[in-house]
């Protein structure tokens, strides 16, 4: 197989194979069963299109060829031949509006709604409580964002069956809770959306500031994260804190060309070349950021914005200011009390204490960067000593600051971090 076909191939597959699944999650109501006859049809697209060529419409050779997986399986359990019948019209019937070629009438906008829906159920299983937060994170990424499970692998540093054996466990147990293929009602919607933002927030955040590894940034990761927080934005453009996910999610990637050097070392916020951050990602960060304030304010609950808002917010401050020297830096502060408020961890208290830092001085984020050495949770947090010994070093107290760095940097798994940290070490030698 050529690497040119090999690209068409996956290209085609991160794209439709979200569709094809929920589309055979709709029909079959086993979304296990309706990924694995989408995995059949990916192994004979590989199998096949080598050999014969890119078919005119790839999307639907995989969509028909699944179909067929599909009623051979039907066939095997033995169903009546009347409603064998009845399944194989709803899935030919399915196949016309799974892939329209374009928009331009009101049934292919009711199809492309249709398809859109099925996605977006497809994420809220993926996503479903039941699981775990790896599980739900690991069947987001393969389902619906369309990796294999030697990319998932990779991205998390994991061995390959070790994730493989993860998936397995996550569909053998939506299967047996008989997760149903629909979206969730009422309050269960609330606890199911939030279940979906969290797991686009930490795949972002994972390729955002790669946790091991030795790049900084795994781009790979943020962009499919923006990628479906986009697709939930137009299944759900009333929630205010998908809008406020999104938000995030742009300010922060439109920073990404600044973040390392031409060697890939990171570059750290307040020496970063502003020039360089992209307008159209902080435009649209701004927009989205605007739209959740307007749904926060609408929904007169008396809330106000939700987590990812309020951080998008702190986004925002950093993204409007065109020098490093002229963030507003106590309205940071200000919103990360908010934040606190709303949504309290030591990360947030810790986040708050750097805000604080720069809007009055070193002393006052270190009292509470010193509570916080105590906290469990963050034992093993690279940055509490990092930012501790940031702090130390503006106060002058260089040796203090030096055994911080290096206690920062032998928590690290990530490589480039650590470089980073260790550089900053020698450097209160001097």
């Amino acid at each position: 197989m050529t690497d040119e076909t090999h690209r068409a191939i996956t290209t085609v597959w991160r794209q439709e194979s979200a569709k094809i699944i929920g589309a055979l999650s709709r029909l079959t109501r086993d979304v296990p069963l309706a990924e694995e006859l989408a995995q059949d049809a990916l192994v004979a697209a590989l199998e096949t299109w080598p050999r014969q060529g890119l078919p005119d419409k790839p999307a639907a050779w995989l969509m028909t060829t699944a179909k067929h997986r599909a009623l051979d399986r039907l066939r095997h359990v033995k169903l009546s031949g009347d409603k064998l019948e009845q399944l194989g019209h709803e899935l030919d019937a399915r196949e016309a509006m799974i892939v329209p070629d374009f928009v331009d009438d009101l049934d292919d906008e009711r199809a492309a709604r249709e398809i859109g829906d099925d996605v977006l159920r497809l994420m809220f299983c993926a996503c479903h409580p039941v699981l775990g937060l790896e599980a739900r994170v690991a069947l987001t990424l393969k389902m619906v964002a369309g990796l294999t499970t030697g990319e998932i692998a990779r991205a998390y540093l994991q061995s390959e069956p070790t994730v493989a054996q993860r998936l397995v466990r996550a569909k053998r147990t939506l299967g047996e809770a008989n997760v149903p293929f629909e979206l969730p009602r009422g309050e269960a919607l609330t606890g199911r959306l939030t279940a979906v933002l969290e797991v686009l927030y930490l795949i972002f955040n994972e390729g955002y500031a790669a946790t091991s590894g030795e790049r900084w940034i795994r781009q790979d990761l943020c962009d499919e994260a923006l990628r479906l927080a986009r697709m939930l934005v137009r299944l759900a453009p009333r929630e205010g804190e998908v809008h406020g996910l999104l938000a995030l999610m742009e300010l922060q990637a439109s920073r990404a060309s600044a973040r390392v050097d031409a060697q890939g070392q990171p570059v750290l916020l307040l020496e970063q070349d502003r020039s360089t951050w992209d307008q159209g990602s902080i435009e649209r960060g701004l927009a989205a950021l605007a739209t959740a304030e307007r749904l926060a304010a609408e929904a007169d609950d008396g809330e106000g914005p939700g987590p990812y808002a309020l951080q998008a917010a702190i986004a925002a401050c950093h993204a409007r200011a065109r020098r490093a020297e002229d963030t507003d830096w106590p309205r940071i502060a200000a919103l990360y009390e908010v934040l606190a408020i709303r949504q309290p961890s030591p990360v947030v208290e810790l986040n708050r204490a750097v805000a604080l830092s720069m809007a009055f001085g070193p002393a006052v984020g270190l009292e509470i960067v010193d509570r916080l050495m105590e906290e469990p949770a963050l034992k093993q947090y690279p940055w509490l000593p990092s930012v501790r010994a940031d702090l130390l070093a503006k106060l002058g107290r260089n040796a203090e600051a030096k055994e911080e760095f290096e206690r920062a940097a032998a928590m690290t798994a990530n490589a480039r971090e650590r470089e980073l940290l260790l550089r900053r070490a020698r450097e209160q030698g001097h």
